[in-house]
Order: C-alpha cells, then structure tokens, then sequence
C-alpha cells in the first residue's frame, strides 16, 4: 500500500461525516456518570480510606478491594444491592466495575499495578459547567494512508502516566507507517477498544501550544489502510487531575505539527490533596486558541 494524503474530492460530506461523529463523542464524554463527572482518586491499600463523595469505608489487601457500608447505606452492583461488607475479588490491570449509589456512581479499578477508586457525580460543577472542546477545522489533508505490520505477541511498552507513582504496560499489536511531506514515520499500535480498531497515542509540535501537551489518542480501522488524524481526541487527563492516563512511548512523540483534531481545553479539574487520595478542587481556566 503506498502512503500519502488520501484526501476525498468532495469536502462537504467529509465535514458532515466528522461534525456528526464530533458531536457524538462529546455526548459521550459528558455523560452523567463519565469521566467529567469524577470527583475523587482515591488509591486504596490496607488502611481504611473513607471517601466523602461516596459511601462505606474502603480498603484492599489478599480479597481484593473491600467496603464496609454503614447501617443505611447501600451499593448496586448490576441488580444486586451491596449492604455490609462486601469482597470484590481481584480486580485485572485496566479492568474495573461500577457501583451505583444514591447521588452517582463509583468506579472500582485497577491502574498501574493499584487498586483505586473514583466516584462520579452529576451534579460535579465542572460536568455542569462543560461547553464543548475547542478543535481545528477538519481538513481532509490530514486523512493519510498508512501501513500497519503485526508486532509479536510478545512485545510490550512500559510506558508513564498523568500521575507520579506508576506506571502503564501495554501489548503492542503493530506498527503504523506513513509518509509525510517526504518524511516516514512509525508509530506503536496499541489494542483498539473495538474489534479490527487500534489506539495511537501520540505527541507532535503543537502539543503544549494548540493541543494538550502529555497526548492525544487517535483510533485507526485497520481495515481502511487510513490514519485520520483529524479524529486526534483529547485523554481524560486533558480536562481533570484526577486521572491515570497513559502517556506516548517515545517512538511515538512526532516532531512534526499535527494541526487537526481536538485542541486543549479551556478549563480543568485541578485536584487537591484529600485523605489518601486527590478530591477536585477548583477550575483552571484557559484563553481560546485559534485555527493555525
């Protein structure tokens, strides 16, 4: 397959295509119970940690993560309501289950070899308060062909992550090469969330200007042979502190400007330091930026 620009001759159903799609994700990132609506990060370990935007008190040790409600307060877990203490058993790297309770949800995950856990509510101001992303203009320049060539099953990438403390070991299914104004790059595929799909996290020169400056992501249909980058979406640890994001391995932090997709937010959860854990604190706001 050769690599270059694959830009469609019609532009206006192009940018329909990705306005629709645009929208979606949006709806899908301000969710009530989605990723604007966390309120804590609390890293369980044998101590009891007693969030005070969820219920029960919780630990972690040989059972896995473990409550202990209070008379009155109760967990759902699917159609079962969680009274007392209740064991959850090991919970897998990247894995997680959500509880309901009255006023929200919590997550209980796994992330860079610890036990955390974090409740999301809709009545959290900065899900309120959301307006959108600011993005580049889609421009079909930016659809580029590209090659992927399976890696070994084997390989892995130990890569950083949003908070200090730990880090993130994803398998590398491949590799995506494409060709830019004379230049080849390569870039590491990690699993997709879909079948046939991968995830390219990413850098590249207006990361810290335009773009948020620890990464964006892009997902690639391997079966269309295409990277769009003007699909480039920002990570949780975009808009709040309160994630665990991965950050790009270094093969995959681009020196050349990737001018598409989304661009920073303009404004942020910025944690403040709770009893064994970071809780929001106050939003941090930021000027527009414009089309380069």
């Amino acid at each position: 397959m050769t690599t270059g620009s694959t830009a469609p001759t019609d532009t206006a159903p192009f940018a329909d295509d990705w306005e629709l799609w645009h929208r979606e994700h949006e709806r899908r990132r301000a969710d009530p119970h989605g990723f604007l609506a966390v309120t804590g990060l609390y890293w369980l370990d044998e101590q009891p940690t007693d969030p005070a935007d969820a219920p029960g008190v919780w630990s972690t040790g040989p059972e896995g993560p473990v409550v202990e409600l209070a008379d009155g307060e109760t967990l759902t877990l699917d159609d079962t309501t969680i009274t007392g203490r209740h064991a959850f058993g090991s919970i897998p790297e990247r894995g997680g289950i959500t509880l309901a309770f009255d006023g929200g949800v919590v997550e209980v995950a796994r992330r860079g070899g610890r036990d955390i856990l974090r409740p999301r509510r809709p009545d959290h101001p900065f899900l309120g308060a959301y307006e959108g992303t600011p993005t580049y203009v889609p421009n079909p320049r930016w659809r580029i062909s590209a090659r992927f060539t399976p890696a070994d099953e084997a390989l892995t990438s130990e890569v950083g992550a949003a908070v200090e403390g730990i880090t993130h070991v994803y398998p590398v299914v491949g590799h995506l090469h494409f060709d830019w104004q004379g230049e080849t790059f390569r870039l590491t595929a990690f699993p997709g969330y879909t079948p046939g799909t991968v995830s390219v996290l990413f850098t590249d020169a207006t990361s810290g200007l335009t773009t948020y400056a620890a990464n964006r992501s892009v997902t690639v249909v391997l079966d269309e042979g295409v990277i769009d980058f003007n699909r480039a979406v920002n990570l949780p640890c975009a808009y709040t502190d309160l994630a665990t994001c991965p950050l790009p391995p270094a093969e995959n932090r681009l020196p050349i400007g990737i001018e598409t997709g989304e661009k920073t937010p303009l404004s942020r959860v910025e944690g403040v330091i709770a009893d064994r854990g970071v809780v929001a604190g106050h939003l941090a706001e930021r000027s527009a930026t414009t089309d380069a």
